[in-house]
């Protein structure tokens, strides 16, 4: 078990989409050279630790996370040689890095994926994968009624009658992680990029990699139940492809390999993307000999509203201490969701219950992620039609994640916006009102959000830390809880004021006198 002074268990880790970052050759599109001239940004921030997208060898179906080769850089991002650099300069720095890892699934361009689809049925080139045989007249149905989380059958037939499994877009299979072949490649693929000394991954539909073994038929009664907005109160849902017990023995055996590499300050960690569907199952992913991390997606998917705040954070620190699990983590938002100024409203409203709630968040026991862009207060882009590249929007016709993936503005009024060289539009367009937003243009605006952002990180180090925290009390429309028995953080999620307790104001979400503002919070000692 893991000390109380860990690096992970504390660390601010702030992602960083690779294709929308910074871009250092000018095509459009960021790279890893774009990342390390940046670091030094991520460092006066006042983050700990990055998290890189993938950048692998990619056809880039979904922007990477349809891998073709595990071992290399895909060359729209660099080199190997680019992420040694990058991996060595973040260390100058005291940064830590964290790649991610996608073991669902691979592309259907990986190597032993084409070698399936050369070596016909029954053969043990297909056993890596799910293939089966269709169901009805000639094998024309789909082996299972699943459906892909971009929309529509998550089956694709072949021209030789078989089907094949994808839960996401069809040009990654997802693999068959019973074959003993699955596990081995990936512990190779771990220890790869250990010994090129990243500190940890970030593991990708963590929950998924094994499904019921018979294959059955999802019970769609299930669907539709809707669930609550709070992790701690949703409605089970019948789920074949999630969350199997088998996936734990997965993450043992990586805890292993992680514990070869380093111990305390030189900890390697393994961070789960589970999408579970309560608070006691996401603990699971965190216990003493599995992973270190997992997203907290309850606090993310909560409405702007302190009772659900409150129920969020009681009942996942409740749940982690039953299971004998790491700290909790915190996250607002990522390259998968709305980004959250926009969730609470949107416009100077939304801003306002943004910063309050990231506020919040920093003075919670466990570590946070921060996505890139919310430091500037970045909104949701409504992407042209014509602009958009999700999968998931040829799928279904609905917008998508690009939105929240636009490339960041750093300075300039008009885009790139000093995104890289050049005077064209990135991969995905900017608009043209974010001249007031770059950030040269917060950089000395004491009242701007990227301001606020470096005031939070600098008081968390100073006021916040250890694991103590007082239960989260709701009263109508505010919270409070109290860290380290002297530090009282209030939020106002109402639409009146709210008298103060006593206190010295040590750091505020916006101005504040002896009464709370509506949509405000507050760090009080």
């Amino acid at each position: 078990m893991t000390t109380a002074t860990t690096w992970w268990q504390e660390a601010v880790v702030y992602q960083v989409y690779v294709r929308s970052f910074a871009d250092a050759d000018g095509d459009g599109v960021g790279d890893l050279p774009g990342i390390t001239s940046r670091l030094p940004y991520l460092r006066d921030l006042g983050v700990d630790a990055l998290w890189i997208t993938p950048f692998y060898t990619s056809p880039q179906k979904d922007h990477g996370y349809d891998v073709a080769d595990y071992r290399d850089v895909d060359p729209l991002f660099g080199t190997l040689a680019d992420a040694d650099e990058l991996i060595d300069r973040a260390h100058e720095l005291g940064l830590r890095v964290i790649v991610d890892l996608v073991p669902n699934h691979t592309s259907d361009q990986h190597a032993w994926f084409q070698a399936a689809l050369a070596a016909g049925p029954g053969s043990s080139e297909r056993a890596r994968y799910l293939f089966r045989e269709g169901k009805g007249r000639a094998g024309a149905k789909p082996p299972n009624n699943w459906d892909s989380i971009f929309g529509g059958p998550a089956w694709t037939r072949l021209d030789d009658g078989s089907w094949y499994l994808h839960l996401f877009d069809s040009t990654q299979p997802d693999l068959d992680w019973r074959n003993p072949e699955v596990g081995d490649m990936f512990e190779g693929v771990l220890r790869f990029w250990l010994e090129r000394g990243v500190d940890g991954f970030r593991v990708d539909v963590a929950h998924g990699l094994y499904k019921e073994a018979s294959l059955r038929d999802q019970d769609r009664s299930s669907l539709s139940a809707t669930p609550t907005g709070s992790m701690v109160e949703r409605v089970l849902r019948d789920e074949p492809m999630w969350e199997q017990p088998e996936v734990h023995d997965v993450y043992r055996r990586w805890r292993r390999v992680l514990e070869e590499y380093g111990d305390g300050e030189t900890e390697r960690i393994g961070v789960a993307e589970a999408w579970t569907q309560t608070a006691e199952s996401m603990a699971e992913f965190v216990r003493p000999d599995e992973l270190h991390q997992a997203f907290n997606f309850g606090w993310l998917g909560t409405d702007w509203s302190a009772r659900e705040f409150a129920k969020v954070v009681n009942g996942s620190i409740a749940a982690l201490a039953t299971a004998d699990a790491s700290p909790p983590t915190w996250v607002l938002s990522n390259h998968d969701v709305i980004r959250h100024p926009t969730r609470y409203g949107g416009g100077a409203a939304g801003l306002a219950r943004a910063r309050a709630a990231t506020l919040v968040m920093l003075a919670l026991p466990g570590s946070a992620y921060l996505y890139q862009g919310e430091e500037l207060g970045l909104e949701q882009v409504d992407v042209p039609p014509e602009a958009r590249q999700d999968p998931s929007w040829f799928r279904t016709g609905e917008p998508g994640r690009d939105g929240c993936r636009v490339p960041l503005p750093w300075s300039g009024d008009a885009p790139p916006y000093g995104f890289g060289p050049g005077d064209g539009q990135p991969w995905i367009p900017q608009p043209d009102d974010w001249s007031g937003i770059t950030v040269a243009a917060q950089e000395d605006d004491e009242g701007s959000t990227l301001a606020f952002y470096r005031r939070v990180l600098a008081a968390r180090t100073r006021w916040v830390r250890g694991t103590d925290l007082d239960c989260v009390a709701e009263a109508r429309r505010h919270l409070l809880f109290v860290r380290r028995g002297d530090v009282t953080v209030v939020l106002n999620a109402g639409q009146r004021s709210v008298a103060l307790p006593a206190g010295e104001v040590l750091v505020s979400s916006g101005p504040v006198t002896d009464r709370l503002p509506a949509n405000t919070a507050v760090w009080l000692r």
